[in-house]
């Protein structure tokens, strides 16, 4: 069993709160789907359900598309040996995987993108609370450098552009917020990869998953 630090990373939770706060989650893939795509692989009928569109949602989620996903990012249940209680959230950065600890050594895993080199972190901390189409503010240092956000100093309104996607899990250390979030997406070609400024994201059909089935207090592991 890996150890990992009882406390974020110093260095890199200075890194994400003063060079670009991770509440940012950069709202720009730098890939395109064209220049990630797998090799195509055929669709089995169960990710077909797992990732359709629900047109129940408050605000209508599109279905994925699957030739952007790399089917080793489905989400699955999984064997998983842990010494974590069940109900943690462990993310594992390097390989682009977030599971959510369950019963009898199996965990529910699901694809994430994680955030570019220099904003990544790791360490202990807890969900403090989550939100359902949450608003999305920019930290004052990404407008300064991406000033066209301006537009969204206040809060970008919820819906299904907004950078947070249909679901938000607010990470806390002690009574800190990290600024870092657990939070969707709809660019699917953007899991597997360091996408953005920090945050960790789900495909919205994923966070949607995971919200429900995260209680507030959960104790979160990061591993770098």
């Amino acid at each position: 069993m890996e150890r990992t630090s009882e406390s974020l990373s110093r260095r890199l939770f200075l890194a994400g709160l003063i060079a670009v706060p991770a509440a940012g989650c950069a709202m720009r893939a730098p890939l395109s789907p064209e220049a990630s795509s797998p090799v195509p692989t055929p669709v089995t009928q169960r990710a077909l359900a797992m990732y359709r569109a629900m047109p129940e949602e408050e605000f209508p989620v599109p279905a994925v598309d699957l030739g952007q996903l790399d089917p080793s990012y489905y989400r699955a249940v999984v064997d998983y040996a842990t010494s974590e209680p069940e109900g943690t959230v462990i993310v594992e950065i390097s390989a682009c995987y977030l599971y959510h600890v369950g019963e009898n050594g199996t965990a529910t895993r699901y694809g994430v993108g994680i955030g570019r080199a220099g904003f990544s972190w790791s360490g202990r901390a807890h969900i403090a609370y989550k939100r359902e189409w949450p608003i999305w503010t920019p930290p004052a240092a990404m407008i300064e450098r991406e000033p066209e956000l301006e537009k969204w100093r206040h809060g970008q309104p919820p819906g299904i552009d907004n950078a947070l996607g249909a679901r938000a899990l607010y990470i806390h250390q002690g009574n800190t917020d990290t600024l870092y979030r657990i939070h969707g997406t709809g660019q699917a070609w953007t899991i597997g990869k360091a996408v953005s400024s920090g945050c960790v994201r789900l495909l919205n059909q994923d966070v949607i998953h995971l919200h429900e089935r995260v209680r507030p207090g959960a104790a979160i592991v990061v591993r770098a």
